[in-house]
């Protein structure tokens, strides 16, 4: 399974994502003709080799021209006048110092505001240098604000493939539900500002479309370096994190260190949480490709990069002989709670999740939760489910169990590639090659098709070759 590992020990941002991304093998180009399918203008993408204590590392940046022209239907063809922005500094004010309300990933502000995308004021923010921006918010009055709906739009209407579009769609509503949260107000109620959207929609879709492209089937990442201390914005003083990225990372492991300043900001922040599997410390597997994503702020001996490793694991190596089996019996869980619960234990790692109705004291129907996890992972799945549900006990037991050797293989099928799994017997034989369910929906629904006419053209495809 090609796996993308983040190393987060610097921190993530969504400037720093790409990069690592483009140092992995991304085309630059392809990248640009794909962020082209948004018919988004006023901007324009850089690419360069910076140091960062001793690595050589990519640094990505979005550079915003005055006059951005939106060229969607539902927009009104409008020019809304922005500031220019200056991405190529190497101190103070970087991706460490992004904060809410203009959700700058680039653009690093001095001149903090504590919630990203909302637009309740206009304060016009300092360049990284801290001199005046080019172009003043506060001189202009008429901006463009789009809603967490408006946004959605643009990427659904857009010819993007439909994994980025749906990867993309849900990075940017764990944004909204986090700013949602924090104001105490309705989601639709968010609003992005015209800056920050525009900084947010390139590293977003973009880091999608870089996962998309370099044909990575799952991430994992490592716990994440937040970095400590305050930062002052309009509306007062803020402890780092700030309110969006804390909010973002709930049931994210996080650490600070001796590091000051802001090292996750909230596009990093909500890509990570989004679309990691699991966070863990490096997992066995055979690596292929290294790639760094550099940030802005240099530091004194330690290398402000993003690390991401690309390589492959493979399934066997994943679902040991010897396994652990946790079980509770629940009767008094909220049926939420455990569509929930599943999503939580199988992001940290747990091998499957399932719920047999049973019937328990007191004639009632209740749940027998059963989780199987990999040994080295049972307290940390205890835990979950201690946390997660009113059970004031369970059971564990050791259990072995014989598995076949999978591998995927890819085919090249009408309707675009579709991975295969394919299994085989300690021999070598092939006793099983099955389409991926969740790349054939993907492709039908790209194609409007049905996705049985996916499966048996990439079945054909496969038999066809093998």
């Amino acid at each position: 399974m090609k796996t993308l590992y983040l190393d987060c020990f610097a921190g993530i941002s969504g400037d720093m994502t790409i990069g690592a991304l483009l140092d992995l093998g991304l085309d630059f180009e392809y990248l640009k003709q794909e962020l082209a399918k948004l018919g988004i203008e006023g901007y324009e993408l850089t690419l360069e080799r910076v140091d960062r204590s001793g690595i050589n590392a990519a640094k990505f940046d979005v550079l915003q021209r005055e006059e951005v022209h939106v060229s969607h239907s539902h927009d009104h063809h409008e020019h809304h006048h922005l500031h220019s922005h200056d991405h190529h500094h190497d101190h103070e004010h970087s991706h460490e110092h992004h904060h809410d309300h203009h959700h700058h990933e680039h653009s690093h502000d001095h001149h903090h505001h504590p919630h990203h995308e909302l637009h309740h004021q206009h304060h016009a923010p300092a360049s990284e240098s801290g001199a005046a921006p080019a172009v003043s918010h506060h001189d202009h009055h008429h901006h463009d604000h789009r809603s967490l709906s408006t946004i959605k739009h643009l990427i659904a209407s857009s010819s993007l493939s439909e994994q980025v579009k749906q990867n993309a769609t849900a990075i940017f509503q764990r944004i909204g539900e986090a700013e949602a949260k924090i104001h105490g107000m309705d989601l639709e109620s968010v609003h992005f500002h015209e800056v920050g959207a525009i900084d947010s929609i390139v590293d977003i879709v973009g880091t999608c479309i870089g996962l998309d492209a370099l044909g990575i089937d799952q991430i994992v990442a490592s716990p994440l370096h937040v970095g400590f201390g305050t930062f002052t914005c309009a509306h007062g003083t803020y402890p780092i994190p700030g309110p969006a990225a804390t909010e973002i990372l709930r049931g994210v492991p996080v650490y600070a260190k001796d590091i000051e300043g802001e090292l996750v900001t909230p596009t990093g922040a909500a890509i990570v949480a989004t679309l990691a599997k699991a966070f863990t410390k490096l997992p066995a597997m055979r690596i292929d490709k290294v790639g760094y994503g550099a940030g802005t702020r240099t530091y004194p001996k330690f290398p402000n990069v993003l690390r991401a490793v690309l390589g492959e694991i493979e399934i066997a190596d994943k679902t040991p002989d010897t396994i652990t089996v946790i079980e509770a019996n629940l009767d008094d869980l909220s049926p939420q709670v455990f569509g929930h619960l599943m999503e939580q234990a199988f992001a940290a790692g747990a091998l499957d999740v399932f719920y047999t109705p049973i019937q328990m004291k007191k004639n009632r129907p209740g749940v027998l939760l059963t989780i199987l996890c990999a040994t080295e992972d049972r307290e940390q799945m205890m835990n979950l489910v201690f946390r997660e549900t009113t059970t004031l006990g369970l059971r564990f037991r050791e259990e072995t169990r014989k598995i076949l050797r999978r591998e995927f293989v890819t085919v090249t099928t009408q309707f675009g590639p579709i991975k295969i799994k394919v299994a085989h017997d300690p021999s070598g034989a092939i006793l099983n090659a099955a389409p991926e369910f969740e790349d054939c929906r993907a492709a039908a629904i790209q194609h409007q098709v049905a996705i049985r006419e996916v499966q048996l053209a990439a079945s054909t495809a496969y038999s066809n070759h093998h």
